[in-house]
């Protein structure tokens, strides 16, 4: 069985401050965001909402992604989570 790779995005309660990552287990990925042992940056802004995410077969097309979307501007994150997650709804409890 190969490894998944995901993009995703998070945010806090208030739906204010979003955050993009990579990882290849995004289920451990967020806890430790919540339990607050992922980044700094997270924990800082109490980041612990999953909204949007991506699965990707290799690596280096997920990292391209990621610097594809933390490129982008606020809108356009806001834009790609509204076009999948309209009500914002924690994506976290699907996985």
């Amino acid at each position: 069985m190969s490894t998944a790779y995901f993009i995703y995005i998070m945010t806090n309660k208030d739906n204010r401050v979003l955050y993009a990552g990579v990882t290849n287990n995004l289920l451990r990925r967020v806890n430790e965001h919540r339990d607050q042992s992922g980044s700094a940056f997270t924990r800082r802004y109490h980041v612990t909402k999953l909204v949007y995410y991506e699965i990707f077969d290799d690596p280096q097309t997920a990292i391209a992604r990621e610097k594809q979307i933390k490129a982008g501007s606020r809108r356009k994150k806001l834009d790609l989570v509204n076009s999948l997650n309209p009500d914002w709804n924690d994506l976290a409890e699907t996985l």
